[in-house]
C-alpha cells in the first residue's frame, strides 16, 4: 500500500479514483506540502457552467494552490482526450511539478500509454451521430456499424464511448481499433510518475455519493441548474454532469426535487462502479490506495 510520505516532491503526480472518493482532497494535500499544480483529469470538470454539481474546487481551494484546466471550457464545445492532452503538453512544458487528478480513465491511458492521432470528426458526422444517440435505437445502431476489435475494446454501455467509436469510422473510413494500433509513445510513462489510484469500498463510497449530493444541494446545485435552463440541451456535452438532467426535468415540473435527487444519486453510483470497473481493468500498474 502507497504511503504519502513516500511520495517525491519532484516526480509528477496521478491521481486516480471514483467519483466522491477524495481525489481532489489528496491533490490538495499534496500540493500544499510539497508544492506542484493540480491540473484536472475530469472530462466534466473542464466545463464552465457546471461547478457545484461537477464537484469543481471551490475559490477557497484554489486559492490555497494552483490549479489548472478547471472550468475553462464552454459547455457546448465538444473537448477532446486529445485537447485535454495538448494542454497537459503545454503545462508540462513550463517546468513545474504537475498533480494530475481525476477520475476520466481514458485521459490517463492518453497520457501514459500514447493517443492514437486520429482526425477531428467532421460537423456532418457529429451532426448524424448526435441524432443517433438522441433516439432509443441509435445506440444500437451504432453499436452494430462496428467492427469486433473495436467493440471489444470499448464500453458498449456507455454511449458516448461508442458514438466516439462510430464517428471515427464514419469521418475516417478506418476503424478506432486500427487508428489505436498506431499509437505514438505515451508522453508521460507511468515510469516517469507517480501514480496513484483510489480503491474505494462500495458501500463506504455509496455512502459518500449520497451525502455529496446533497451538500451540493445545500450549496446551491438547484440554483446553478436554473441558471442554465434557458440554454439546456441534452446535446451540450457539459448536459452529461451527473444530476443535471435530473434537476433540470424538476424545474420544468416533470418530477419532484425528492426524486431527482434519487435518480441522481443512482446515476452517480452506477457512474462509480463503471469508473471502479476501468480502474481494475487499466490500472494494475499503479499504486493502490485502498479506501473505506
Amino acid at each position: 500500500m502507497l504511503k504519502l510520505s513516500a511520495i517525491s516532491p519532484e516526480t509528477p503526480v496521478l491521481i486516480a479514483g471514483p467519483t466522491a472518493s477524495g481525489k481532489s482532497a489528496l491533490a490538495l494535500q499534496i500540493a500544499e506540502a510539497d508544492g506542484g499544480l493540480i491540473v484536472n483529469a475530469d472530462a466534466l470538470q473542464v466545463y464552465s457552467d457546471w461547478r457545484v454539481l461537477t464537484a469543481r474546487p471551490s475559490a477557497e481551494e484554489e486559492a490555497r494552490a494552483p490549479h489548472a484546466l478547471y472550468g475553462h471550457v464552454a459547455g457546448t464545445h465538444p473537448y477532446s482526450v486529445g485537447e485535454w492532452l495538448a494542454e497537459v503538453r503545454a503545462l508540462r512544458a513550463q517546468g513545474q511539478r504537475l498533480i494530475i487528478v481525476g477520475g476520466t480513465g481514458l485521459y490517463f491511458a492518453a497520457l501514459t500509454e500514447g493517443l492514437a492521432a486520429i482526425p477531428p470528426t467532421s460537423p456532418e458526422v457529429r451532426a448524424k451521430a448526435d441524432a443517433l444517440r438522441a433516439t432509443p435505437e441509435g445506440l444500437a445502431e451504432m453499436i452494430a456499424a462496428l467492427d469486433g476489435a473495436t467493440a471489444a475494446k470499448i464500453d458498449l454501455q456507455n454511449p458516448m464511448r461508442v458514438q466516439r467509436a462510430y464517428e471515427v469510422l464514419q469521418s475516417t473510413g478506418r476503424t478506432l481499433a486500427t487508428w489505436q494500433a498506431e499509437t505514438p509513445a505515451p508522453d508521460l510513462p507511468l515510469t516517469a510518475a507517480q501514480p496513484i489510484v483510489l480503491q474505494a469500498d462500495k458501500d463506504w463510497l455509496n455512502a459518500r455519493i449520497e451525502r455529496r449530493f446533497d451538500l451540493m444541494l445545500e450549496q446551491g446545485a438547484l440554483a446553478e441548474a436554473e441558471a442554465n435552463l434557458a440554454q439546456w440541451s441534452p446535446q451540450n456535452p457539459s448536459s452529461k454532469a451527473i444530476g443535471a438532467p435530473e434537476l433540470i426535468a424538476h424545474l420544468k415540473g416533470e418530477i419532484s426535487l425528492k426524486e431527482a435527487r434519487a435518480r441522481a444519486i443512482i446515476a452517480s453510483r452506477q457512474y462509480a462502479k463503471r469508473q471502479r470497473t476501468w480502474f481494475r481493468a487499466r490500472m494494475g500498474g499503479w499504486h493502490s490506495l485502498p479506501l473505506g
